[in-house]
């Protein structure tokens, strides 16, 4: 729970993406474990992968890595001692460097002590402090742009989570159907009004109904395993409220959209790694200006009592010269910053601009298929069903109306899939949820 106390820490100093944090997290969940046969809210799988997801581990690893490593920009520049030891050896056969005739020593023993250090112009220690300082928001917005992906790959999975369960319910209907046809033409063929051919054609329909809803049955468990894995256990059963598939946010008008989106933390990264361009232009200007080594000390010599004071100082020379390349350097990286976020904005307006009128098309499927497409479908089957059963319309007629019925019910799942998939698309582009309630629209 530490990890998810850090994350949502950091995401509350983001204005963009706390508003889409709060309208998932602050709603009442269950647990944020979710035990085997319990019922698994969007709530709770958002819970479950902030607080258990690997991806978001590393962030306070690294965060703490950014602290070691302010600590080491803020340190001054170390002092150096330095000992240096010289032994002098004479003999007689180098008469010239003998010592004095009236000295009694035969050799001579030399120490030299030395304080060094540097003096940093510039201000270079508060340079390294700002790159640090650009590193650890750029950190920042990393996690929570990481967060995000998340959030919108969570409500993509429990969609699909969403839609299997209602295509696995629509395929027990349409094996329900085929038992009912199957019934229907037995008792024709037994009463000579029918074809047996007509029987062998129902019961294999219905051999395929089957067949149909185990493949269902597993992609229903594969989307469930799908969505475990984002917090780790996917080995968990659980249960979704499908009727969620339809339960739809109010949308926006595109520009208020598009004027959110301009807060989104992967637009908003950018202003941070300008930022930490900027830093590092401006530590390498700082490094541009030479520092000064000095140094101090005392040589000291037993043999001829003699002390000597040091003192001296060191300036590298050509140092602006030498640093031209890395400003360049620097340089060229803070202006590719800017025409890369220049160039994600021009890519966010239609892709943004793709996902609100594709949401919109789709919820216009979805109206027209429950409200004037299914019932009258519905109504049709039942009219066909009543004639094939007293002879007055064909089984052509019979399947044909009972597959039309299905193929809507599905034509609408799918729709209201395209829905909540697009309706995460745009709440990942804007950081900020489609609405505050949503519109529950009855099956």
């Amino acid at each position: 729970m530490d990890l998810f106390r850090t994350l949502i820490a950091s995401v509350i100093r983001c204005r963009a993406l706390w508003p889409l944090l709060a309208a998932v997290l602050c709603l009442p969940a269950q647990s944020v474990f979710a035990q085997k046969g319990d019922l698994l809210t969007l709530p709770d799988a958002i819970g479950l992968t902030l607080a258990q997801n690997p991806e978001l581990a590393v962030f306070p690893l690294q965060k703490r890595g950014l602290d070691g490593a302010g600590q080491t920009a803020a340190l001054k520049p170390a002092l150096e001692l330095g000992v240096e030891t010289e032994y002098k050896h004479f003999n007689e056969s180098n008469s010239d460097n003998a010592p004095d005739p009236e000295d009694d020593a035969d050799n001579e023993f030399e120490l030299t002590v030395t304080l060094s250090s540097v003096i940093e112009l510039g201000s270079k220690r508060m340079a390294r402090v700002d790159v640090v300082n650009a590193q650890r928001d750029l950190l920042i917005a990393d996690e929570q742009a990481k967060a995000l992906d998340l959030l919108a790959e969570v409500i993509r999975r429990y969609t699909q989570v969403l839609a299997a369960q209602e295509l696995v319910v629509l395929a027990k209907e349409k094996v329900s159907l085929a038992r009912e046809t199957l019934s229907a033409v037995s008792t024709r063929v037994s009463a000579a009004a029918s074809p047996v051919s007509e029987r062998l054609r129902a019961e294999s329909a219905l051999a395929k109904a089957l067949l149909a809803e185990e493949g269902d049955q597993s992609m229903l468990v594969y989307y469930k395993l799908a969505l475990s894995a984002l917090w780790g256990q996917p080995a968990q059963d659980y249960l979704v409220d499908s009727s969620e598939l339809y339960r739809f946010e109010p949308g926006a008008s595109f520009d208020v959209l598009y004027v959110q989106s301009q807060e989104n933390p992967a637009i908003a990264r950018f202003a941070s790694e300008e930022r930490l361009q900027a830093s590092q232009l401006r530590l390498t200007q700082a490094n541009s200006r030479p520092d000064v080594g000095w140094y101090a000390g005392l040589r000291v010599n037993p043999a001829v009592n003699e002390t000597a004071v040091l003192a001296g100082f060191n300036v590298p020379l050509f140092g602006a010269k030498r640093n031209r390349g890395a400003f360049i350097t620097a340089m060229t990286e803070l202006d590719e910053v800017v025409l890369r976020r220049e160039a994600a904005l021009l890519q966010l307006y239609p892709q943004l601009y793709l996902a609100v009128t594709s949401r919109e098309q789709a919820l216009g499927t979805v109206s027209t298929l429950q409200d004037a497409v299914i019932p009258k479908l519905r109504q049709a089957l039942n009219e066909v069903d009543r004639a094939y059963r007293r002879g007055r319309d064909s089984y052509v007629d019979l399947i044909s109306a009972r597959e039309e019925l299905l193929d809507a019910k599905r034509a609408r799942i799918e729709a209201a899939r395209s829905v909540l998939l697009f309706g995460a698309e745009i709440e990942q582009l804007t950081a900020s949820p489609l609405g505050s309630a949503g519109v529950d629209s009855s099956k």
